[in-house]
């Protein structure tokens, strides 16, 4: 299994990361398309090659090619939208959130999976790339659409430990060097 491969790769004094990786995925509240696709949309967000490998060989013997495409999708475009609303949120000057955003966003419309879906994908890589103003409006749109606190604490819970074990696997891999 990759993510054993994955876990393994994780040093002793990260053993709480490598536990919470296998306690989501083993995780109940979301389908297996909303766990795996916030797997592998935060491991493309982070970009850590051996991490995103392993998680795509975990993910891919659950998810659709189109599910797959999404979670990657996901992450491409929150890369962007993060940086660009997070600057406008941090700005003084306001006026620059009444300009238009003049950036393609047509994932976001037809992401090719459920919408829901993709939301709480993009809102995975939200909370990695720190945007309060994306995590509030996806939050809202899976809040609409009948999503519990608990499977949106799921898809953060998951970002987090993604992202802790990407930056644990590359710390070490660095200090290997």
């Amino acid at each position: 299994m990759s993510l054993d491969a994955l876990r393994d790769l994780i040093p002793s004094y990260a053993k709480d990361i490598s536990l919470n990786l296998s306690s989501l995925a083993n995780e109940t509240v979301l389908s297996d398309q909303q766990k795996w696709g916030c797997f592998v949309a935060s491991a493309h967000a982070i970009g850590v090659p051996q991490v995103v490998k392993l998680i795509e060989a975990q993910a891919d013997t659950v998810l659709s090619p189109e599910a797959m495409n999404a979670a990657k999708t996901a992450a491409a475009i929150m890369g962007m939208n993060n940086i660009y609303y997070r600057a406008l949120h941090l700005m003084k000057n306001h006026e620059y959130t009444t300009l238009p955003a003049k950036l393609r966003m047509n994932g976001l419309a037809n992401p090719g999976i459920e919408k829901i879906d993709f939301e709480m994908f993009a809102t995975a890589v939200s909370a990695i790339n720190g945007c309060g103003g994306c995590l509030d409006a996806h939050e809202g749109e899976l809040r609409k659409h009948g999503v519990s606190n608990v499977q949106v604490q799921a898809t953060l819970r998951i970002g987090a430990v993604v992202h802790a074990a990407s930056r644990v696997i590359a710390s070490a891999a660095a200090v290997a060097e």
